[in-house]
């Protein structure tokens, strides 16, 4: 890591993270850090901390295996952060901006090349990751349904197992969230209609070279985050378990677009500007928007993206959308040295990852909802005592496979229906007998997609090299197939030059989820949803759903849209 590219944290993640001897005089003051020796502190935990996993378990009131200096179960720290386009974490997607505590993990510990969402937004990627379950098992079809409050997470049998819990920040897996926009457009994407339903992405700087703390909030929440760690965590004889969720990198809302503005703003100071390279950019390529496959079409229109944008418009999103990673970047940086300065690094496993990326005008769009990479593909990495040093795997895995981690970590029995698997026989530096999981990893990961700004269930299968996409009923929208080792920007859809590949796809598909059924519930489900709520609005039903995000397309021909709508409440009522 160059000298350069740690000068500039804040806080005490700076300490961390630059040379001795490097300042930070655009903060407004000078501190000496101290990234080589926290480096020498990591590498001696990574080569001399033993994790007895197989023969000890966390019990109440003893932390240490009895008769053992060794320690019973780690301490597991998550960060997990909205929006961050997983490609960054590795090259060539790590020289367009400096990210030095994501790089001191992957050089202390393990990443996830190939990592993916289980669903391209956030609450039913969350609802994924907290139960282990796949999308069409929680049902959670969109931001507004998750899951039930009540439902026992990974955390909940971590405590019930003897650990310490606490969670900060943003959470979102349950139901009842989200904008009534954000739901009206899930539940009305079958509608014969199209309606931008957001703002135009637009770039906005705020702020001077000496202004760290963009996303205030989120900043908050790691303050809160690492004074838990010094005061409380410090204290505790059993393991503990901390989850901190950021809303950064996700864009800011753009309150333009009315009262139930969606997020179309990407935000950032000159602080964290100037730790991107923008000669590293790569401007994607967009094809002209006539050929673009029709789901594509819909979504990059209800998402403002079908007008012109100039090269420097999407140059600057991009700049800006990574700049918004840097920050995200020192907040975990924030967490590691809280843990670095209470000793406690020692004895903790961190773990890094996102709901789902960020498209950031890649295939003429921004925001996620979309099996393309940019949207689809999150970072995950791994550092701690056992967990394999400077370590790279190519493995498929997914947000799923959180759940039974967490349970393999602390040495819990991983229930047989849930739809991951642990990843502590592919990361942690184990013997033979001290694997708990013996289920091996499949070839193969799914996602899926039922919300807003797209007009059909969406299905991912991702294997090797191959992603195959599948839509509704597998026969109203063309399918797509993309070769990630000829085509990483997936431009080029080979589903009808190679048939025995994609049919070979979609039935291995089938056997995973019968998609269609799956489809045909969710259509069903959007329906029964909307008249309950149009009929609880009575009177105000027509000015209501003219104000919400697409109305300055609505407000123009109101009459038009309400007929569409009605057609659509009309047909197939039975099925």
């Amino acid at each position: 890591m160059a000298v350069a590219a740690a000068a500039w944290l804040p806080g005490s993640a700076a300490r961390l993270a630059s040379p001795p001897g490097c300042v930070r005089g655009s903060v407004g003051h000078t501190m000496r850090a101290r990234w080589v020796g926290l480096a020498a502190v990591v590498l001696l935990l990574v080569s001399s901390t033993r994790w007895d996993g197989a023969k000890a378990r966390p019990v109440a009131g003893g932390r240490r295996s009895a008769g053992s200096s060794q320690w019973a179960a780690p301490n597991v720290v998550m960060v997990m952060c909205d929006a961050f386009d997983g490609r960054l974490t590795f090259y060539p997607g790590n020289q367009t901006v400096t990210l030095p505590f994501i790089n001191l993990m992957k050089r202390y510990g393990t990443v996830f090349l190939n990592a993916y969402t289980n669903s391209p937004i956030c609450c039913p990627s969350r609802a994924a990751m907290w139960s282990g379950l796949f999308t069409h098992l929680t049902e959670s079809w969109n931001n507004f349904k998750g899951l039930d409050p009540n439902y026992a997470t990974w955390m909940d049998l971590m405590q019930k197992h003897g650990y310490r819990t606490r969670k900060y920040g943003k959470l979102d897996y349950t139901s009842g969230h989200h904008s009534v926009s954000n739901r009206v457009e899930a539940w009305t994407r079958d509608v014969d209609f199209l309606l931008r339903q957001e703002g135009r992405p637009m770039v906005n700087l705020t702020g001077n070279k000496t202004f760290v703390r963009v996303m205030e909030e989120d900043w908050q929440n790691t303050d809160k985050a690492a004074s838990w760690i010094r005061k409380e965590a410090t204290n505790f004889s059993q393991p503990f378990v901390l989850y901190l969720g950021l809303n950064l990198p996700h864009p800011y809302p753009s309150p333009s677009t009315g009262e139930n503005f969606g997020s179309s703003t990407f935000l950032t100071s000159p602080y964290w500007l100037e730790k991107v390279t923008y000669e590293a950019i790569k401007i994607p390529k967009w094809p002209p928007l006539s050929t673009l496959h029709p789901v594509d079409y819909y979504s990059s229109y209800t998402k403002n993206c079908t007008e012109h944008f100039t090269k420097k418009e999407v140059r600057d999103i991009r700049a800006f959308y990574y700049a918004m990673c840097a920050e995200t970047d020192a907040m975990l940086g924030e967490v590691i040295s809280a843990l670095n300065d209470t000793g406690l690094l020692k004895e903790t496993i961190v773990i890094f990852t996102a709901d789902h990326g960020e498209l950031a005008m890649e295939h003429q769009q921004f925001y996620k909802m979309s099996m393309y990479e940019a949207s689809s593909h999150v970072p995950l990495l791994f550092m701690g005592p056992r967990v394999k040093a400077h370590h790279q795997l190519s493995d498929v895995v997914s947000l799923v496979d959180i759940y039974p981690t967490m349970l393999d970590i602390a040495r819990i029995p991983i229930p047989q229906n849930l739809s991951g698997y642990s990843l502590i026989p592919l990361l942690a530096d184990l013997e033979d007998d001290e694997v708990l999981s013996r289920r091996l990893h499949p070839t193969w990961v799914l996602s899926e997609f039922h919300g807003c700004n797209v007009n059909s269930s969406t299905y991912m299968l991702r294997t090797d090299k191959w992603k195959y996409i599948a839509y509704s009923d597998g026969l109203s929208v063309p399918p797509q197939l993309f070769d990630l080792s000829a085509d990483p920007d997936e431009l080029i859809n080979i589903a009808t030059t190679f048939l025995e590949v994609t049919h070979s796809l979609d039935k291995k598909l089938r056997s995973i989820v019968n998609y269609p059924k799956v489809s045909a519930s969710v259509h069903k489900y959007n329906k029964k949803q909307f008249i309950s709520w149009k009929q609880s609005l009575g009177q105000n039903y027509s000015s209501v759903i003219a104000n919400l995000r697409w109305h300055q397309d609505w407000l123009k021909e109101p009459r038009k849209y309400e007929d569409a709508i009605h057609r659509w409440l009309k047909t197939n009522t039975n099925e």
